[in-house]
């Protein structure tokens, strides 16, 4: 977990992670490899296994919430439609949504749109999952159901980043962290609290 001072700091952190953006100084490495030396087809075929939590948006408008969720996946792999379908529902169930809104991403509520985020990032068992504030905007009640998704996904070798600007959530002690680090003045800091 990582307290970052404001939310376009976060995105850039997570940006760098994704070898999207390059850092001032070191590497960035995912899987083994240093994303600033990848071509661009294999840097972006790894993408297709980081999940991710936008801190705004990330929606394409023109698109359902459902075909937004399977976008990537549909992409990155070759599993059936159906499939992907069962799993976003059953992602949907554990963010307590009855099932993937249908509707365009304009046309949905704030919070189902957060859960929604949570379900597009944890399709397909990503390697990295990167969150930024996925609670932000009074979403707190979303923590047990996001705790749950990424233990799930600890257990079976994946990496999560949970950036945050609250200093509550940072500071949680039931959200699973190995580490918890500080983000401020360019520098990464590890805390110990």
């Amino acid at each position: 977990m990582i307290r970052i001072e404001n939310r376009q700091q976060g995105v850039a952190l997570a940006d760098a992670c994704a070898g999207l953006i390059r850092p001032q100084s070191g590497t960035v490495q995912f899987l083994g490899k240093d994303w600033s030396v990848l071509p661009p087809d294999i840097a972006n075929a790894l993408r297709g296994q980081i999940g991710r939590v936008f801190s705004k948006g990330g929606w394409l408008s023109h698109l359902t919430l459902l075909e937004n969720i399977l976008l990537s996946q549909l992409h990155h792999t070759r599993r059936p439609v159906e499939d992907l379908r069962d799993e976003a529902c059953r992602l949907a169930q554990r963010y307590n949504l009855p099932g993937v809104p249908m509707g365009r991403p304009n046309d949905v509520v704030q919070i189902d749109l957060r859960r929604s985020a949570c379900v597009r990032a944890f399709m397909g068992r990503p390697a990295l999952i990167l969150l930024e504030d996925p609670t932000s905007g009074g979403f707190s009640e979303m923590i047990p159901s996001l705790v749950n998704t990424i233990r799930d996904s600890l257990n079976r070798g994946a990496a999560v980043i949970w950036l945050t600007v609250e200093n509550t959530i940072w500071r949680d002690q039931s959200i699973p962290a190995n580490d918890r680090y500080r983000f401020a003045g360019g520098k990464l800091m590890e805390v110990a609290l």
